[in-house]
C-alpha cells in the first residue's frame, strides 16, 4: 500500500517535512543517519503511533520533538511553534521509556513536586493531582513512597506525571511497559477517553496489539526512513477479501451456502469462527472471578477476628 500524503493541514499539531537528524563524529564527518528526509504529521485529537524496531530512529524523533536536539536539516513543527519554545513545552506531557522517579517521595509528593514546576497554585494542583492519583489507580498508594513500587506502579506514576499540567499533547513512550493486562486495558481506556477530550497523543511502542488496539493512524520508521504511514483501518484491512459473519447453521444449510459462494467467486471459500483477542478474554475472566469473589460469604470468624482487641 502507499504511504499516505502529507495534508499540510495549517491546525496540525505535529508537522516534520524533510527532518533529517545526523550524527556526526569527533572530527566533525557524518556516523549515523539517524533521520533522513522524514515527512509526517500528527492531527488534532488523534492517537498516532511511532512505531519501528530497535535504532530505527523513533528516540531522536522523540528527542526533536522535545527539543532536546537540533534537525540537521528539514522542518519540525510542535503545537505551530519551535519545539525549543517555552511556551510549546507547557503545552507537553512526555513519559519516558524508563521513569527516572525520587524514590524517598511519596505519590502525592511526586505529583506535587512536578505541579510546582509548572508554577501551579496550591488548590488547583490538589485538585488535579486527587483526580490524577484516582485515574491511575493509585489513591491507595499514594502515601507510599515510590521506592516501595512495583514497575508497574511506578509507570502508572509516571503516566500521572505526564499530565499533571493539562497538557495538549501528550509524547509517551511505552506507556503499557511493566502493566499486568489489566493495567494496560486501563491505561489503554485512558487514553482514548484523554483523545475523546481533543488531548493529542503521540504513542512509540513495541507492543503492536496495544498499538492497534487504540491508534487512529502510525507510522513506521526503518534506519530513519518512513515506510509506511496512514491510518490504520487503510493499512490493515486486505482490500481482496471479504468476512461475512453469522450464526451457527446446520451441516446441509452450511453445503448449500458454501456452494453458492464456490460458484460466485470460482474458487473455495476459506471457513473459520470468529475468536475475541486474548486480552478482552483475560479481562473478562478476571471479571467474572472478582464477581464470583465477591459474592462468596466471609471466611468462618473474620467478623470475630475483626472485633477483638
Amino acid at each position: 500500500m502507499q504511504p499516505e500524503t502529507m495534508q499540510n493541514k495549517p491546525d496540525a499539531v505535529i508537522r516534520a517535512e524533510g527532518l533529517t537528524k545526523v550524527f556526526k563524529d569527533f572530527w566533525g564527518r557524518p556516523k549515523v543517519h539517524a533521520l533522513d528526509a522524514v515527512d509526517f504529521e500528527v492531527r488534532p485529537g488523534e492517537i498516532f503511533g511511532l512505531l519501528g524496531p530497535n535504532g530505527a530512529g523513533k528516540s531522536t524523533a522523540i528527542k526533536l520533538m522535545l527539543g532536546l536536539l537540533y534537525p540537521t536539516r528539514g522542518k519540525l513543527d510542535v503545537l505551530g511553534n519551535s519545539p525549543r519554545d517555552v511556551r510549546t513545552k507547557e503545552r507537553i506531557g512526555y513519559l519516558p521509556e524508563e521513569s527516572h522517579l525520587y524514590d524517598y517521595l511519596t505519590a502525592r509528593e511526586t505529583l506535587t513536586f512536578y505541579a510546582r514546576l509548572f508554577d501551579m497554585d496550591n488548590e488547583t494542583a490538589r485538585t488535579r493531582i486527587d483526580d490524577l492519583l484516582q485515574r491511575a489507580e493509585l489513591e491507595e498508594t499514594g502515601q507510599r513512597v515510590v521506592g516501595e513500587f512495583s514497575k508497574g506502579m511506578r509507570r502508572r506514576v509516571g503516566l500521572a506525571q505526564a499530565l499533571v499540567n493539562n497538557p495538549d499533547l501528550l509524547i509517551l513512550d511505552e506507556p503499557t511497559s511493566g502493566l499486568d493486562p489489566i493495567g494496560c486495558r486501563q491505561v489503554k481506556d485512558l487514553l482514548t477517553e484523554l483523545a475523546r477530550q481533543g488531548k493529542t497523543i503521540l504513542l512509540c511502542s513495541h507492543l503492536l496489539a496495544d498499538v492497534e488496539d487504540i491508534c487512529d493512524r502510525i507510522a513506521i520508521l526503518y534506519g530513519g526512513r518512513i515506510y509506511a504511514y496512514g491510518s490504520m483501518q487503510g493499512l490493515l484491512q486486505q482490500v481482496h477479501y471479504s468476512r461475512v459473519t453469522f450464526p451457527e447453521l446446520a451441516p446441509p444449510a452450511m453445503s448449500k451456502v458454501l456452494a453458492q459462494i464456490r460458484e460466485a467467486c470460482g474458487q473455495e471459500p476459506e471457513v473459520d469462527r470468529p475468536a475475541q483477542s486474548l486480552e478482552q478474554y483475560f479481562v473478562d475472566i478476571v471479571k467474572q472471578a472478582q464477581s464470583a469473589t465477591d459474592r462468596l460469604p466471609p471466611a468462618v470468624g473474620a467478623d470475630d477476628d475483626a472485633g477483638t482487641s
